[in-house]
């Protein structure tokens, strides 16, 4: 499943969020909700962070950078449920880092989805087509 789009959505008083309705299946056996290094909230599929975990479980734990990377990836992940509304529940440490109050942008980017605080996601939006017009470029990943 590869998730597209831009949907406006509301993180509520209690810190919960809509699952864009096309998606919702995809979330019924489970969520893993992941705080990224752009300060967004990602949303996986259980079976999606899986395979994250596991790439990011390659490098050896018998090294410092193994283990701090299990540390800071495990340490920013955190299980989620769909309501009956179809909603999650954003940890507050996930909302405040993000700084995500009322009016969020949920947006699709291939294997799950990214919540955003507007502004940020406006930031954001403008870099990434400024550095490519929006086609890949040729550039290692970031670490």
């Amino acid at each position: 499943m590869g998730f597209r789009g831009i949907y406006d959505h509301t993180v509520d008083d209690r810190g919960r969020v809509a699952i864009p309705a096309r998606y919702r299946q995809e979330f019924l056996t489970g969520a893993v909700v992941w705080l990224s290094r752009e300060g967004s909230v990602q949303v996986y599929t259980t079976a999606g962070f899986e395979e994250k975990s596991n790439r990011e479980a390659s490098i050896s734990d018998t090294f410092l950078n193994g283990r701090r990377s299990r540390r800071r990836f495990d340490a920013l992940s955190f299980d989620a449920e769909l309501d009956r509304q179809g909603r999650i529940l954003l940890p507050q440490r996930f909302r405040e880092a993000a700084e995500l109050r009322g009016p969020v942008v949920i947006s699709g980017c291939r294997e799950c989805l990214e919540i955003w605080n507007p502004a940020k996601w406006d930031e954001e939006l403008e870099a990434s087509q400024e550095q490519g017009e929006g086609f890949p470029t040729e550039q290692a990943p970031e670490e």
